[in-house]
């Protein structure tokens, strides 16, 4: 169980995940060696499973943003899921979901041309609905 202070750790650790233990401890009105404790602790129970990077897609040059629904045509999932592993540059996340459709993934493309053949590929084993994102609000 969760109490304010991990909660508030987690909130910090989330905006920056870089942050000194001096800084998170001051945020959190502990010293900086009772939050790296806690850091240690919420590591150890697996509330933390890591640590990521954010990137600035926008100079990656993966500038075309896409949440694509996926609507299988079979029971046999497999040979849609491989042609996922092979498309790894362009897939943020993947999720099964349950609702409106099977699967749902972000991609992020260089161009509407690279999203163009995804989309070609996808077809051989999917059908599917496609959101491109104008902008983040």
């Amino acid at each position: 169980m969760l109490d304010h202070t991990d909660k508030r750790i987690l909130e910090e650790l989330v905006k920056d995940g870089r942050i000194s233990m001096k800084n998170l401890g001051e945020k959190v009105h502990l010293t900086g060696q009772a939050a790296a404790n806690r850091v240690v602790k919420l590591e150890e129970d697996q509330v933390i499973e890591g640590y990521t990077v954010r990137l600035n897609y926008k100079k990656t040059g993966l500038v075309v943003h896409s949440f694509i629904t996926i609507f299988t045509k079979s029971f046999d999932h497999q040979p849609f899921l491989s042609f996922l592993e092979t498309q790894q540059p362009f897939i943020v996340h993947k999720f099964k979901i349950s609702g409106d459709g099977c699967y749902l993934l972000e991609c992020r493309f260089p161009s509407n041309e690279e999203l163009d053949k995804f989309l070609e590929q996808l077809t051989r084993y999917v059908n599917y609905k496609i959101s491109v994102v104008i902008s983040e609000i």
